[in-house]
């Protein structure tokens, strides 16, 4: 059986081709491009400063395309996840992030991963700058993300989203335990790999000190064999939650399996 080449490696062929062929990168292949780079950017870092270049060339023109926003949006959001150096870099891809969404909805207000990257924009923006910004934003960012499921009831990411403000909001904002943690079985039922909501409702039981089950969601991040996003699983997902699980060991909220004793 002849080996399928690498994701990252396929997007750098498909860009040198261009290049040497003197094609001009339209806005269908940088996002086909960005995206087959970003499948495997913990691989490489610095993919995401490549996808995000592509992109930004694409949506310079007149009237870009509203998926080449959205990915643009996404993009400038991973590099404030894992590109910006401090919190001056991290606000400046986020506000970066936000504005391509915002654009995207301009361009097309029924697009429900348009409204989904402005929300997650803003609540980085709102984390990072503080009560007082967080204050102004609560309300748009809440707004957001019930467009998002109003628009696509199945977007899993969606899903996600409104559980963690639904743990997280105090109850007179609309917090509630119970609902976020429907919000997050609803997304894994609809994508059992996707870590990051796995990750979220361990968390939500380690707040209501639920550590058997927080456990069990833990151990399954770490042992997930085909997570939906592979590059934030390897760099982010799964150290974190073997860090928790290692917590919950070391503070004997939790007995270490037979296997992993030491």
């Amino acid at each position: 059986m002849i080996p399928r080449p690498r994701i990252g490696a396929v997007a750098a062929l498909l860009l040198a081709l261009l290049a040497a062929l003197a094609v001009p990168v339209g806005a269908q292949d940088a996002v086909a491009a960005a995206r087959a780079l970003l499948a495997a950017w913990h691989e490489d870092p610095a993919r995401i400063d490549r996808a995000r270049a592509l992109l930004e060339a694409a949506a310079a023109g007149a009237a870009p395309a509203p998926e080449t926003l959205i990915e643009l949006s996404s993009v400038w959001f991973l590099a404030g996840e894992f590109r910006a150096g401090g919190e001056p870099g991290r606000i400046a891809a986020y506000e970066r992030g936000a504005e391509a969404a915002r654009r995207a909805v301009a361009a097309s207000s029924r697009s429900d991963r348009a409204h989904f990257m402005l929300a997650i924009n803003y609540g980085r923006l709102a984390e990072i700058q503080g009560v007082m910004r967080a204050v102004t934003l609560v309300g748009t960012i809440r707004e957001e993300s019930a467009t998002v499921l109003r628009l696509n009831p199945s977007n899993v990411e969606g899903l996600i989203l409104a559980g963690s403000l639904a743990a997280e909001m105090p109850a007179l904002l609309g917090g509630d335990r119970v609902k976020a943690e429907a919000l997050f079985k609803r997304a894994l039922e609809l994508d059992p790999h996707r870590t990051g909501g796995r990750l979220e409702l361990a968390r939500l039981y380690l707040a209501g000190r639920r550590w058997p089950e927080a456990q069990r969601e833990l151990q399954s991040v770490v042992d997930e064999p085909a997570a939906t996003d592979i590059p934030r699983w390897t760099v982010g997902e799964r150290p974190r939650a073997r860090a928790l699980l290692a917590e919950l060991y070391d503070r004997g909220l939790i007995s270490r399996p037979p296997s992993q004793s030491p």
